[in-house]
């Protein structure tokens, strides 16, 4: 039974009133193994329908938990049964298709392991990264009405001012990595597994100990920059699937991503560190091989500012997972538009309509490719199938979500090999219910 309802959180000091699975933020991780039946009653005790989007997984088109395209909304008080295959191992996520219920607490890992994997590690640690308003004197809905009231010009939106050690100004957020907008909403917090940095959780672990971080960005609107400061991390997998191993001092994650790696413990207690890129914000998870004090997180952050930012979108697929390379049959050019006078976000200028999208048939190799023209960075994530990057340097990683900087395009390829409807958008929860949503669409 996954119960979707409403109370307070203590997010470390500050305790707020939200909407989560089970009253846990984040809500209790499910975990199932490559090929089972993943079988979950989705009971809805909010004041509002919701659905459960199983984020990443290539399941079947009506347990895919979008709202008028796959099923019916949950209505309060009602049930739901959620039932399929779980085709692919790998870090994956759920949390609700509805309006912007994602912006609360509503979200937990789902872990599929793969019986043959080798596991060369000696534990796992799955850290959720989130930014925080909901309780604070505002909620996701009223940000959302004051957005598409007031635009980016009346600072819409603005949760609360401020990011590490509650520093503020009104300032919009700017990120070179992210190619200069880093986001249109400001949070007063910002969280790692439900904790804000100054009472962040610590893992007990011991010095040359193998940890498997499943990392997963949650957020509603920040991308994370994401290391241990001194500790390189060896990336394993990109959105589930594997990748050429690669050393990297950190990553990026753009809201829905999700980035496995490998770092060994060192003999002192280190911090694993989210930076909220462009907004002055860190949270973390201390890793405690001893008794001794968390480093100072300060000099921590600076540190991390200071490593080599590893390019996701470049790493290479790993060759047991690399789609063949073939041709694409049919090509679909995804123009993201915007904003548009009362904060409007398109894709090839078109608000989101359920009726309208982009058509592929059975069988076909198909390619997508995005054109950012906008000047905030976008990343858009597909439903029901992974795709594969290609870059100038050829094929890249298999993903379901990839940041499209402003200013540039990225082309992806997939196999259309799961019949259905299926919703492909910015995972900018705030773009998304602005418009920036369109329907990859399996005809005869």
């Amino acid at each position: 039974m996954l119960d979707a309802t409403t109370g307070e959180i203590d997010l470390g000091g500050t305790t707020v009133p939200t909407w989560t699975y089970g009253g846990e933020l984040p809500g209790r991780e499910l975990r199932a193994r490559r090929g089972d039946l993943l079988q979950v009653r989705l009971r809805n005790a909010l004041p509002q329908p919701t659905t459960v989007h199983w984020h990443g997984l290539a399941l079947r088109n009506d347990m895919d938990g979008v709202p008028a395209l796959t099923q019916p909304e949950i209505a309060p008080a009602a049930t739901f049964d959620y039932a399929f295959t779980v085709p692919d191992a790998g870090t994956y996520w759920f949390h609700p298709h509805v309006g912007v219920q994602l912006d609360r607490g509503l979200y937990a890992p789902l872990v599929v392991e793969d019986p043959d994997e080798p596991g060369d590690y000696d534990q796992e640690l799955v850290v959720m990264f989130d930014d925080w308003l909901d309780g604070t004197g505002s909620d996701p809905d009223q940000v959302l009405v004051d957005l598409l009231t007031n635009g980016m010009g009346g600072m819409g939106g603005m949760g609360g001012m401020g990011g590490m050690g509650g520093m503020g100004g009104m300032v919009m957020p700017r990120s070179d990595l992210l190619g200069g907008d880093a986001g249109d909403v400001t949070y007063p917090y910002f969280l790692a597994n439900g904790r804000t940095a100054d009472a962040a959780r610590a893992v007990d672990v011991r010095p040359g100990e193998r940890i498997r971080l499943r990392l997963i960005n949650a957020s509603g609107d920040t991308a994370f920059r994401v290391g241990v400061p001194g500790t390189p991390m060896i990336v394993t997998h990109t959105d589930g699937f594997p990748v050429v191993p690669t050393p990297a001092e950190a990553v990026l994650l753009g809201m829905g991503e999700r980035v496995d790696a490998v770092v060994e413990v060192a003999d002192s207690v280190v911090p694993l560190l989210g930076l909220a890129e462009g907004k002055d914000g860190v949270t973390q998870v201390v890793l405690r091989p001893g008794p001794e004090a968390a480093p100072d997180v300060n000099a921590a952050v600076i540190a991390l500012l200071g490593s080599r930012v590893t390019a996701v979108n470049e790493l290479p697929a790993a060759e047991s997972v690399a789609l063949p390379a073939l041709e694409p049959d049919v090509v679909h050019p995804m123009t993201l538009g915007g904003p548009e006078p009362g904060y409007t976000w398109t894709i090839n200028g078109r608000t989101y309509d359920p009726a309208f999208g982009v058509s592929v048939r059975e069988g076909q190799r198909v390619r997508l490719r995005f054109e950012n023209p906008t000047t905030m960075f976008h990343p858009m994530h597909l439903h029901g199938h992974t795709f594969q990057i290609r870059g100038p340097a050829g094929a890249g990683p298999r993903k379901d979500t990839a940041i499209v900087l402003p200013g540039q395009a990225l082309v992806v390829d997939f196999d259309a090999d799961n019949a259905g409807q299926w919703l492909t958008h910015c995972h900018n929860v705030y773009h998304g219910e602005a418009g920036m949503m369109t329907v990859v669409s399996y005809v005869q």
